[in-house]
């Protein structure tokens, strides 16, 4: 109770009485404290656990107190709908308070995205790309000299990507800009490494401070359905969300419209929400909880994040998801109300229930995939460079490496490395000479340089995604453009509706629909899904070394797995098994690595160097198949191949792997080849982690035996 007895009055008011709390959780409390103490703080607590509320509290009474002119506080997410959705949170201490409070994104009137001198908000809730705008306004970014709180919403969706790298740029600007440490306060629901992620985080520019609250035992409920039948499956999905508030999580996009399809007419209220929808569509999803009755959304990772959904009955997820980290976010969705939590899985066949026990194994272990940010991010330095030469039209070499050096997200880029990079972007017609002077040429221009530049403003690559709009203007959603080139003139669901294409502009991205008629194409979009992450499947490893599941399953469910486990030799968990079958043309050679599809892609890839033409190797989540083998010793000769691959180390197998280009990194063109290649080693392939394992593990030939 002290430290509610020592906040501002206002605060104290709106906690009382506008959410009719009498005291704080202990996350509160703990972040008040450590706020207070002046450190960088982040706040690891589960889904619905008070974390927003952490944040605000201290942040709100430091503003009253302070009577900080201009903008005192910025919200960054990663989401716009997340912005939205926290909006009414914030205002409940805003209003109060006659505190004023901006939004700032895409889908904010570009009219509403800015103020008149002296008029500045107190708090801007915005996105690190809008952020990127901003700055680039001198009048509107002078306001922010007197900054003091900056609250970076589900730190974890940002760390592993160039967007992570961007975000940390934007802070460390505005470090320079207000000419003093900014308070940074990042809040998280799941991270396995959050000592790192900290330290990643404050830039060790100050005490660090790391708040985590576990979530408190409390029994949780969990159901499966396994049936290899398709129809009978979504049969047993309607029975299981019919007359319930439900969420119904799948593992991508076009299952979200395949599942919605199967279930109309069955589920009363059904709703689709992912990434490809338009705002208006995802928020009447979201909406859709909110009134009385039965709803039921369909959904991706969309709704993983933490846009309140209201109160629901039941989680269920469609396949297992891929990693621990996901699905404690999505169980996190259920059991509020002082409800158990409570999850259902509808799931093909015994692999698949295998891989969702490991999943709820390892969550129950409080076992989540580490988070690990770029290490070379030179895509994101090109960006860089390019925004501050459209800043100051023109500067010199020893500006730039002034300005990139002083950036931590940058920390372990080298002078020589900043030099290749602008002697490259120079050479190639990115970069221009005026004297002694640098800017902006035709090569960026014409690569960047639409829309006034608007390209430079984000580090997501675009492209391949056509705009689907109705003849009157209204967005839909985004297609596909392979879809879009191959299904004209067909029905497709998008958002649970029927739609045909009837032109497509390939200028402009955009494609025409109407609502359609009669047989339906199933949509999809480009990208495969990632798998599971190397915490699921040693898991998996676990489960099958042990000879079985550690969870109370039902009968039916514990004879499925352990049929499926009795199909695998012996494991040695850590270990890398070979076997060998026979083949319809050959023999067959499977190698058991469980530790995902990353680390078996890297192995195929290397494997295909030493194999002779003939052989095809295939890989999953868990190991790789050899087909086509020699007759004779094959699992020994499969063994030697991979003694050979160990042998490569990480250079022999860097200069074998390809490097990805623009699909993966936005500012690829403007690098050369030596630095993708780097940056594919250290951070598409990680090829330090993979050789470490490939070299450490123990390699077994099992005599017999079957995968």
């Amino acid at each position: 109770m002290e430290t509610f007895s020592g906040l501002h009055e206002g605060v104290k008011d709106v906690i009382s009485h506008r959410l009719g709390w009498s005291e704080l959780r202990p996350v509160q409390e703990e972040t008040c404290r450590a706020v207070a103490d002046g450190s960088d703080v982040l706040v690891i607590a589960p889904t619905a656990g008070g974390k927003t509320e952490a944040a605000l509290i201290p942040v709100i009474d430091g503003i009253m107190k302070g009577a900080i002119p201009g903008v005192a506080a910025i919200y960054i997410a990663p989401l716009k709908a997340l912005i939205n959705d926290q909006e009414e949170r914030f205002s409940e201490f805003c209003v109060p308070n006659g505190l004023e409070l901006t939004k700032w994104h895409g889908d904010v009137p570009k009219g509403d995205r800015a103020w008149k001198d002296g008029e500045a908000p107190h708090i801007l809730m915005i996105t690190p790309e809008s952020l990127e705008v901003l700055l680039m306004e001198p009048d509107l970014s002078s306001d922010l000299r007197n900054l003091r709180y900056l609250i970076i919403d589900e730190l974890h969706a940002f760390v592993e990507s160039d967007r992570g790298v961007h975000m940390r740029v934007l802070l460390d600007r505005l470090d320079r800009l207000a000419g003093r440490n900014i308070q940074r306060i990042g809040l998280s629901a799941t991270v396995g490494n959050p000592g790192e992620i900290l330290s990643w985080f404050s830039g060790g520019r100050h005490g660090g401070a790391l708040v985590r609250i576990p979530a408190p035992a409390r029994e949780k409920h969990f159901t499966f359905i396994v049936e290899e039948r398709e129809k009978r499956r979504m049969q047993a999905l309607a029975r299981l969300t019919a007359g319930k508030k439900a969420l119904v999580f799948v593992n991508s996009r076009s299952d979200a419209e395949s599942v919605t399809r199967a279930l109309s007419g069955q589920v009363e209220q059904l709703m689709v929400h992912h990434s490809s929808l338009s705002p208006a569509l995802r928020k009447e999803a979201e909406e859709a909880f909110s009134g009385e009755g039965s709803a039921c959304i369909i959904c991706t990772s969309t709704l993983e994040l933490g846009i309140d959904i209201g109160d629901l009955d039941v989680v269920v997820q469609v396949g297992p998801p891929g990693s621990v980290s996901s699905f404690l976010q999505r169980m996190g969705r259920s059991g509020r109300r002082g409800k158990p939590p409570y999850v259902a899985s509808v799931l093909k066949n015994a692999g698949e229930l295998l891989c969702m026990v490991a999943v709820i194994e390892s969550a129950s272990r409080k076992e989540v995939e580490p988070l690990r940010p770029p290490q070379k991010p030179y895509s994101v330095l090109v960006q860089q460079i390019l925004l501050e030469l459209l800043r100051k039209r023109r500067s010199s070499r020893i500006r730039i490496r002034r300005f990139v050096r002083g950036l931590a997200a940058f920390s372990a880029i080298r002078g020589r490395e900043i030099d290749t990079v602008l002697n490259y972007m120079t050479g190639s017609g990115m970069l221009e000479h005026d004297g002694d002077m640098l800017m902006s040429g035709q090569g960026a221009e014409q690569a960047f340089g639409r829309s006034n530049w608007k390209d430079l403003y984000s580090v997501i690559s675009g492209g391949g995604e056509f705009r689907a709009v109705t003849p009157d203007g209204e967005v839909v959603g985004k297609l596909d453009a392979r879809f879009v080139a191959a299904r004209s003139g067909t029905s497709f669901s998008l958002g649970g509706k029927s739609w045909t294409c009837v032109k497509s502009d390939e200028s402009h991205e955009l494609v025409v629909v109407v609502p359609g008629e009669g047989e339906r194409s199933d949509v999809f979009w480009t990208g495969s899904q990632a798998g599971f992450s190397p915490v699921v499947c040693h898991a998996v490893e676990e489960i099958l070394e042990r000879g079985g599941s550690l969870l109370p399953l039902p009968g039916k469910e514990e004879e499925l797995l352990a049929g499926l486990i009795g199909e695998f030799p012996p494991i040695r968990a850590g270990a890398l098994h070979v076997l060998e079958k026979p083949g319809k043309k050959g023999p067959e050679v499977t190698v058991l690595t469980f530790r995902g599809r990353r680390f078996n892609g890297i192995l195929a890839a290397l494997l295909r160097s030493e194999a002779s033409r003939k052989i095809s190797i295939s890989y999953d989540d868990f190991g790789l198949t050899l087909k086509r083998m020699a007759k004779e010793q094959a699992a020994e000769s499969a063994v030697g191949m991979l003694e050979k691959v160990r042998s490569k180390g990480m250079q022999g197998a860097a200069g074998i792997l390809n490097v990805p280009g623009q699909e993966v990194w936005k500012f690829a063109p403007a690098l050369p080849e030596n630095l993708l290649r780097e940056m594919a080693v250290h951070d598409y392939y990680r090829l330090p982690e993979f050789y470490h394992d490939l070299t450490t593990a123990d390699l077994i030939l099992v005599s017999s035996g079957k995968p």
